[in-house]
């Protein structure tokens, strides 16, 4: 199968917006790095490599309300969290930032808001990258980090983080079933937004309540896309927008149709916050 890359940039146009702080996250989730909504009331956050196996659930003050044991996983690389129309919510354990892993995973776990311990069961949902034959790829191949995956109709989607030396800007969008199992993903459109690797790469996605929008995050801008059919999501309207901020974030979800959350990670002396953005 053969896959054209569009070149975005020549059919977006770009705007500047600046993000809105909730409020600061505590330490805990100093490395926060995926977030989910399902009310205006909580919010549910994981950490990224190296931290604990756990999903929290804050308030809109930054207090942690509860904390469940993922049981069956083990947080290798956390990088992003998705949840279903079921109110299932998936942890993408799918950091790769040297282009070595075989053991990929998304963890599927039942509605947490409905969850009365500390602890909560997962599915692991194995998939591998067909295209890529080495571990690790030459250095202007490294197209094999992920750190953004979203649900649409029974599939999830994620989207790659281009590590490659010179940075090209390519994000490969790959699609697995949402159900467990070891999947060969596949590769379904190709992204590319612009070509600066410290406002590129992209970090988060997630798609509206409706399947109408799709968002991505990077370090300092968000692309929109609308209008776009079926996997062809390289074919929508892209719409760039200008975060206004050059801190480290990481996850964005959809709380409602128009309103994203936002967060970023504590580097130095910023980060650690949750933001609200608005779409026009």
């Amino acid at each position: 199968m053969k896959f054209f890359i569009s070149i975005l940039i020549l059919s977006s146009f770009s705007c500047q917006s600046k993000l809105t702080i909730i409020t600061e996250l505590p330490k805990e989730l100093n490395e926060n790095s995926g977030i989910a909504s399902f009310n205006t009331k909580n919010v549910w956050f994981i950490e990224d490599g190296g931290n604990t196996d756990n999903i929290y659930q804050l308030d809109y003050q930054g207090k942690i309300i509860k904390k469940l044991d993922v049981k069956g996983a083990k947080n290798k690389d956390w990088e992003d969290l998705t949840k279903d129309n079921k109110g299932n919510v998936y942890i993408a354990d799918t950091g790769n930032n040297e282009n070595k892993r075989k053991d990929l995973v998304i963890y599927k776990i039942p509605n947490p808001e409905i969850e009365k311990g500390d602890k909560i069961h997962s599915e692991a949902i194995h998939f591998y990258y067909p295209e890529q034959e080495k571990f690790p790829p030459k250095k202007d191949s490294l197209f094999y980090d992920a750190e953004s995956i979203f649900y649409n109709n029974n599939q999830l989607y994620i989207v790659t983080k281009n590590r490659s030396h010179p940075f090209n800007g390519e994000a490969f969008v790959y699609k697995i079933p949402a159900v467990q199992g070891n999947h060969k993903a596949e590769l379904v459109d190709t992204l590319n937004f612009c070509k600066e690797w410290n406002l590129c790469q992209i970090t988060s996605a997630e798609i509206s309540p409706d399947g109408s929008k799709l968002v991505l995050l990077s370090y300092g801008k968000l692309f929109v896309i609308t209008n776009f059919k079926g996997d062809a999501f390289s074919k929508g309207k892209i719409k760039t927008i200008d975060l206004e901020t050059s801190t480290q974030l990481e996850s964005v979800c959809f709380l409602n149709a128009n309103t994203l959350l936002i967060s970023d990670e504590r580097k130095g002396p910023t980060g650690r916050n949750m933001y609200s953005l608005k779409l026009n």
